[in-house]
């Protein structure tokens, strides 16, 4: 059985006691070494009880009330399976959560319909899994309660918050919408973007908001998996079918039935998984290895890439049919340069996020640190930007964060990105140079600032007169011509330089 780590970050103010209300998790499982594990790293956010078998299990769950029960499938005397066909029978309605093996998903399925809340394969995701059990307790809640962890939940979290992902820039409110309304539909949706922008987040809430949501959410990693071993993750294989197939094994398609299968850089397939890809597309059936007689199952498909599939089909290495396919609906998740403004939100919303696991550390940046980490490019995206949050958090003798302290990677681009990048090639004037230099500065205050002229002015430290005047000067007219503008700024004729009377020059 293969081992696993796990951090759990959940805890519930009880606005009626004023107390913390902490949750009691059941394990059972036959290793000792499992049990200790997740007792060990749960108990710092829940009580937990352990049961070494589905028997001792039954005899617990009186008295112990468990919350939820995480409960293994092969285990001696009564199994994970058994285990839950008598809970139930007892009229016992703890959620459970099945752990299951590698060679035994099948059983996921039949849990499901016994009454399981959900399941993992091990070894798991630490992040599913945590979103997993908020998912699981918050419906399992009446709902004056769950209304009152709601607002609970909002006054703890960064305003702009859509299920997991956080923002409120204009680009993610449109993203948000666009999830809404593509969630309540059946259709096929492809998501674009770069590493580390959320990609399975937004198939996550796609999910969790359509009729699917009460059925299982199964997410793979087509790049993770070796090409000789994805058409059995996928499809499955019979016993017998190839020289290590010693035994049957239900494959993700038919693990996911009834739910949604997300498929992540699906651009790393090969073209023979494309064409049965492509099959299943069509007829929503597909042949395990080895098996002559195909199986229908109910799934819907959302899959994800960062790269240009477009191009991948111009260079015959991913099918046209097949591209059309998934492209039904097409969202972009935006990478983190094109809404910095989101920034401040996502700071505090990682510094909560990480707060119990280092002893309830809350950072704060002083403005100079802000500006680094707004000037920063982010290659690595959100992601890069949670750990940075993280080394701060682990690192940091002081809670009030300085440039100085930021990772040197970060403070060194970020003084690059400052400058404007034509500057510096010796082929512009000092006049063309600093037409250049104020005509990127200004545009890179209004986008940050959403072209609100105002804010853009104060973020400055000019007054909205001389700003309007500056852009009237330096043809900037609206946010779809800035990229022109920018380009064009040097080969304008030369226009007066002087400002109004009493204005100060831009610093």
């Amino acid at each position: 059985m293969a081992s696993y780590l796990l951090v759990i970050n959940y805890q519930r103010e009880d606005t009626v006691n004023q107390v913390t209300s902490r949750k009691r998790i059941l394990v059972v499982d036959d290793e000792p070494a499992i049990r200790e594990s997740l007792q060990l790293l749960l108990k710092g956010n829940f009580e937990v009880v352990v049961a070494e078998n589905g028997s001792q299990a039954l005899d617990m769950i009186a008295e112990a009330q468990p919350d939820l029960v995480l409960l293994d499938v092969i285990m001696p005397k009564l199994d994970g399976m058994q285990t839950l066909r008598e809970l139930r029978a007892r009229n016992n309605l703890v959620p459970v959560v099945m752990l299951t093996g590698t060679t035994t998903v099948r059983t996921a399925v039949e849990a499901m319909k016994c009454g399981a809340a959900d399941y993992l394969n091990k070894p798991f995701d630490v992040e599913q899994l945590t979103a997993l059990l908020f998912s699981v307790f918050e419906q399992q809640q009446p709902k004056s309660q769950s209304t009152e962890a709601s607002s609970s939940q909002r006054r703890e979290l960064p305003a702009g918050d859509f299920g997991p992902l956080v923002g409120r820039s204009e680009i993610m409110r449109q993203l948000f919408a666009s999830i809404k309304q593509v969630a309540t539909r059946e259709t096929t949706v492809l998501i674009t973007g770069e590493s580390g922008t959320g990609k399975e987040l937004i198939a996550r809430q796609i999910h969790d908001l359509s009729s699917r949501r009460g059925k299982p959410f199964v997410a793979i990693n087509c790049a993770a998996i070796p090409e000789t071993l994805i058409e059995s993750e996928l499809f499955g294989h019979e016993k017998g079918a190839f020289t290590h197939a010693v035994d049957r094994r239900v494959g993700h398609f038919e693990l996911a039935d009834g739910g949604t299968l997300f498929l992540d850089e699906i651009g790393e397939l090969s073209l023979t998984v494309q064409v049965k890809m492509l099959r299943f597309l069509q007829e929503q059936e597909f042949y395990r290895v080895g098996r002559s007689k195909p199986i229908r199952v109910n799934v819907r498909i959302i899959t994800a890439t960062n790269k240009d599939l477009e191009q991948l089909v111009r260079e015959k290495s991913f099918r046209e049919d097949l591209f059309y396919r998934i492209n039904v609906v097409a969202l972009r998740s935006p990478p983190l340069r094109d809404r910095h403004e989101d920034i401040p939100i996502l700071l505090e919303h990682f510094i909560q996020k990480l707060a119990t696991q280092y002893g309830d550390r809350k950072l704060s940046f002083v403005p100079e640190a802000l500006d680094t980490l707004l000037a920063y490019h982010w290659p690595g995206n959100v992601r890069e930007l949670e750990n940075v949050i993280e080394s701060l958090m682990a690192l940091s003798i002081s809670d009030t964060v300085i440039p100085e302290i930021l990772p040197p990677r970060v403070r060194e681009r970020a003084q690059m990105d400052r400058l404007p990048s034509s500057l510096g090639k010796g082929d512009l004037t000092f006049t063309d140079a600093e037409r250049l230099f104020e005509t990127e500065m200004i545009v890179k205050a209004l986008k940050r600032t959403g072209y609100v002229q105002t804010k853009a002015a104060e973020l400055l430290g000019i007054s909205r007169r001389i700003l309007k005047y500056k852009m009237d000067k330096l043809n900037i007219r609206d946010e779809s011509n800035q990229s022109e503008n920018v380009r064009n700024t040097t080969s304008t004729a030369p226009v007066d330089t002087d400002l109004v009377e009493g204005e100060e020059p831009i610093a």
